[in-house]
């Protein structure tokens, strides 16, 4: 059977979110509008867009990040955002950018240029500031680069292990060697799709026992609750506390474009989570932000209405082996 109807349980409004976005992109976008050139300039990065969405839902964020060169002096102006408070450090290094052409319905890469790696010194400042921040607040979401050499995946490990150790509530949608550092500090909640886990060898296949053994390996290596999104139509799998397994079937909808939907699903749990809603409605509010994604042409975006009617309609099933 499907939960019941989810609804806000907690009657205080919520703590801030604190995202680490250590180098957000400059995006730039050509979209066709009744025939004409509709040029759209944001912020972007995975961390960016999940902020848009826990904003989006109610929830304030602090926004750690690094800004540099140009790209940085832009998204400067960009990144403030309705509910959304940004921490930056000052850094010699350059934030990417990408120019993307979506007139033909579908993303075409005009251009791409990446972001550069902070030293030392720029490293220290920005676990710092992420750290303060953490412990103020007291819910983490840790968000990967768009390159994988801008910050090293040690920092991370630092990240979730002090900020675990001190109390914080620590989520990560990461993969690779930063899931495997991250990893190190006991996350309450990891959130990672089949084709990653398949990349780093965790997972043989991708049939869903293979993903239930790799997600009861990364139980073993600390993770607490772990969600596992699929492509397609496959519904999306959960490992919750009691180490029981259930299948997360999300409404049907006709997409408009898939990029950002996992981002959104994470935003949408950690949302949930962080108001203080039990763990199987925040599983159903994230698979609601997921679809309602796709749906959309904005990265991490939709409105909390539609967020709430759509989780209505996500059933959580116990998964057979």
């Amino acid at each position: 059977m499907a939960d019941s109807k989810p609804r806000n349980d907690s009657s205080e409004d919520p703590s801030p979110v604190v995202v680490f976005a250590p180098l957000p992109v400059l995006t730039v976008t050509v979209e066709d509008r009744s025939g004409a050139d509709d040029i759209h300039v944001h912020a972007g990065g995975q961390g960016v867009w999940q902020s848009r969405m826990l904003s989006s839902l109610g929830v304030p964020v602090v926004l750690c990040s690094a800004l540099g060169g140009e790209t940085g002096d832009v998204l400067g102006h960009l990144l403030p955002m309705n509910n959304v408070t940004v921490r930056a450090v000052p850094v010699s290094a350059r934030n990417g950018s990408y120019v993307h052409d979506r007139r033909t319905g579908s993303r075409e890469v005009v251009a791409e240029a990446d972001g550069s790696p902070l030293d030392r010194h720029e490293l220290d400042a920005l676990y710092e500031l992420t750290l303060t921040e953490g412990l103020i607040h007291g819910w983490a979401l840790l968000s990967g680069p768009q390159e994988d050499n801008v910050v090293p995946a040690d920092l991370y490990r630092r990240l979730s292990t002090d900020l675990g150790a001190n109390g914080c509530k620590v989520a990560a949608d990461l993969s690779g060697e930063r899931l495997e550092a991250v990893l190190a500090g006991k996350p309450d909640l990891i959130k990672v799709s089949h084709e990653e886990l398949l990349n780093d060898g965790r997972a043989k296949s991708d049939d869903a026992g293979d993903l239930v053994k790799a997600m009861h390996s990364m139980r073993e290596d600390g993770a607490g609750t772990i969600v596992v999104s699929r492509s397609g139509a496959a519904p999306a799998l959960a490992l919750l506390d009691d180490d029981d397994v259930v299948e997360i079937c999300m409404p049907a909808l006709e997409p408009a474009d898939s990029a950002g939907a996992g981002d959104s699903m994470t935003a949408g749990i950690v949302s949930a989570l962080a108001s203080g809603r039990p763990l199987r409605t925040a599983l159903q509010i994230g698979a609601a932000c997921g679809a309602l994604n796709v749906v959309r042409h904005g990265l991490g975006t939709g409105g909390a209405r539609a967020v709430e009617t759509l989780a209505e309609r996500v059933e959580l099933h116990p998964w057979k082996k």
